[in-house]
C-alpha cells in the first residue's frame, strides 16, 4: 500500500514536469528573457560598400544639409475675385463695376530662395501675384512678414524683403553650363511639407512650354530646364541645385495630366536668368531689360533649304520693329542669327532668354548670315515693348499685276498638298494684303500643312518674287523642283511670316 502511494506520487511529478515544459514551449505563456532575443542577421548582405558609392551618397547628404537652411516656405492670403463676377461681366451694365466687396481671400503658398544675408528672396510670381499678406517660415522655424519688391510676369519671377540679417544666403551656379543626364535635387516645400528633398537628372535644356502670358496677354520669357527629380505643388520657387549645392534653377512648373500632381517632369527657369531679374528688381523694383526688336522663327530644314544654308542653324528674323535696336543696327528681314556676343543660339527662346539678361543701354554683338555671307552688327539695346509690328511691305498698296479681279484662277499643287486661287477685287479690298494668292486647302499630312500653310491665308512671296496670280506662283515652283521656295505668308490683317517649303522633283 505504502509502495502504490509512492508510486503514484512519481507519477505526479512526472505528468506535471511534462505538462509544464509543455505550457512554456507550446503556447508561449512564458516569455525569453530580453537579453536572449536576436532580431534579424548578424552581417550585412554587402559587408563593405566601395568609397565611390558612399561618396556618391554623401554627396546628397552635403547638399540637403548645407543648402536646405537656405530656402523657406512661403504662406500667401491673396486677393481672389468672386467667381459670380464672372457672370455679372457678361452684362454691359454691370462690367466692371465690381467694388472691394466683391473680392475674397484665398490661402496659398510656396518656396523661396534667400537670395542675400539681408532678408531678400527670390521666387515666382505665381506665388506671390495678387498677395494682401506674405509670410515667411525659415528653416528654424522663424517667422516673418514680408514686402514685395517687384514682380516680372514675363520670366514668372518675383522678389520679396523680409526685416532680418545674417540669413543663409544660396549659392548660385552657371545655369549655362549644366548637361543633360547630371544629377541634381529639388528642395521646397511641396503640399505643405517642409523642407522636401528630391532628385533626379537633367532630362532636358531649353524647353519651351507656352505657358507664361503676361498681363498684357504678351507671351513669356521661357528656357526652362526639365528635370524628373519630383516636384509637386509648393515646390515653386524652391531652389534645384546641382551636387556642389549651387543652385542652378528657379523650380516653377510641372507636367500633369490634369490632376496637379506630380507625374514624371518638372521644370525650372535658368538661376542665370532669375539673377539677371532679381538684380533688376532690386535696383529699380520694375524690369528695364533691353529688347532687341525682332520676331523670330526657329531655322528647320526647309528653311534653311530655301535660305541657301549647308545646315538648320540659328534663327530666322521674321520681322524688325520700326525704330527698333534692330533697325537701327541694320538687321534686315530675312536674316538668320546664329550668334549673340560668344553665345550660340538654335532656338528663338535661346535668344531671348539671353536678351532678358541685358539692362537698357546694353549693347551686344550680334552675327547673322545675310545671302550667303556672315556679318557682325552691334546692337544697342533699347527698354520697352517686346512686340512687333507687321512689315510695311505687307501693308502697301502694290497692286500690280491684279488686273483681272474676276478671274478665279485656281490651281493644285498635289505634291504638296496645297491648292491656291487668285483674289477677287472685293477679297483685296476688305483686307489689307494687295497681292497675292488665296490659299484654299491644305491637305491633311502633306508637306503643305507639316510646314503650318493654313487654309485661308495669302501667299504674297515666293523667293523674293511678289506673286499676283497662280501662274506666278506656279513658274517659281516650276524653277525650284528639287529645291526649296522661301514663302512669305499673311492673314487678313497684313501680318505675315516666312516659311521654307520643299518642292518636288515631281
Amino acid at each position: 500500500m505504502k509502495r502504490k502511494g509512492i508510486l503514484a506520487a512519481l507519477s505526479l511529478l512526472v505528468a506535471g514536469a511534462v505538462f509544464g515544459g509543455v505550457l512554456v514551449s507550446g503556447f508561449g505563456w512564458v516569455r525569453p528573457n530580453y537579453a536572449d532575443i536576436h532580431i534579424g542577421s548578424s552581417a550585412p548582405p554587402v559587408s563593405r560598400v566601395s568609397p565611390e558609392a558612399m561618396a556618391f551618397n554623401d554627396a546628397f547628404i552635403n547638399v540637403a544639409d548645407k543648402v536646405t537652411p537656405s530656402i523657406v516656405q512661403i504662406e500667401v492670403i491673396a486677393k481672389v475675385k468672386n467667381p459670380l463676377n464672372d457672370f455679372f461681366d457678361q452684362i454691359p451694365f454691370f462690367k466692371n463695376k465690381q467694388k472691394e466687396d466683391d473680392y475674397g481671400e484665398q490661402k496659398g503658398g510656396g518656396s523661396g530662395i534667400i537670395i542675400s544675408e539681408d532678408g531678400y528672396i527670390l521666387t515666382n510670381n505665381h506665388v506671390v501675384k495678387d498677395a494682401k499678406q506674405v509670410t515667411v517660415y525659415m528653416h528654424n522655424k522663424k517667422k516673418y512678414e514680408a514686402t514685395i519688391v517687384g514682380k516680372d510676369p514675363s520670366t514668372d519671377l518675383a522678389v520679396i524683403k523680409v526685416d532680418a540679417k545674417g540669413l543663409p544666403e544660396a549659392y548660385f551656379g552657371d545655369s549655362d553650363n549644366i548637361k543633360v543626364g547630371q544629377w541634381v535635387m529639388a528642395i521646397g516645400n511641396p503640399l505643405s511639407l517642409t523642407s522636401t528633398v528630391t532628385a533626379g537628372i537633367i532630362s532636358a535644356k531649353g524647353r519651351n512650354l507656352n505657358i507664361i502670358e503676361t498681363d498684357d496677354s504678351g507671351k513669356g520669357i521661357e528656357n526652362y530646364i526639365q528635370t524628373d527629380a519630383a516636384i509637386n505643388p509648393g515646390n515653386s520657387g524652391g531652389a534645384l541645385v546641382d551636387l556642389n549645392g549651387a543652385v542652378i534653377g528657379v523650380n516653377s512648373a510641372i507636367a500633369t495630366n490634369g490632376t496637379a500632381a506630380y507625374i514624371g517632369y518638372g521644370f525650372a527657369i535658368p538661376i542665370n536668368l532669375a539673377k539677371a531679374v532679381a538684380r533688376d528688381l532690386i535696383a529699380h523694383g520694375k524690369i528695364t531689360r533691353g529688347y532687341i526688336g525682332v520676331n523670330i522663327s526657329a531655322v528647320d530644314q526647309q528653311t534653311a533649304k530655301a535660305l541657301g544654308l549647308k545646315e538648320a542653324r540659328g534663327v530666322l528674323v521674321q520681322e524688325v520693329v520700326e525704330g527698333g535696336s534692330a533697325e537701327k543696327a541694320d538687321i534686315k528681314r530675312k536674316d538668320v542669327i546664329i550668334k549673340v556676343d560668344d553665345k550660340e543660339v538654335d532656338e528663338p527662346n535661346e535668344l531671348q532668354t539671353y536678351i532678358a539678361t541685358k539692362l537698357a543701354g546694353e549693347q551686344v554683338k550680334v552675327t547673322l548670315i545675310r545671302e550667303g555671307r556672315q556679318l557682325e552688327k552691334y546692337v544697342t539695346l533699347k527698354e520697352g515693348s517686346s512686340s512687333t509690328s507687321s512689315a510695311d511691305e505687307n501693308t502697301s498698296k502694290d497692286t500690280k499685276g491684279n488686273t483681272n479681279k474676276s478671274n478665279k484662277e485656281e490651281a493644285s499643287f498635289s505634291s504638296l498638298g496645297l491648292t491656291v486661287r487668285n483674289l477677287t477685287s472685293d477679297e483685296l479690298s476688305n483686307s489689307k494684303i494687295k497681292f497675292g494668292v488665296l490659299i484654299t486647302k491644305v491637305e491633311r499630312y502633306s508637306p503643305a500643312e507639316d510646314q503650318s500653310l493654313i487654309a485661308g491665308y495669302y501667299i504674297t512671296h515666293a523667293n523674293s518674287t511678289k506673286i499676283y496670280s497662280v501662274s506666278d506662283l506656279k513658274k517659281v515652283l516650276d524653277a525650284n523642283k528639287g529645291g526649296a521656295v522661301l514663302l512669305e505668308i499673311a492673314d487678313k490683317t497684313g501680318k505675315s511670316r516666312i516659311l521654307g517649303l520643299d518642292i518636288p522633283e515631281k
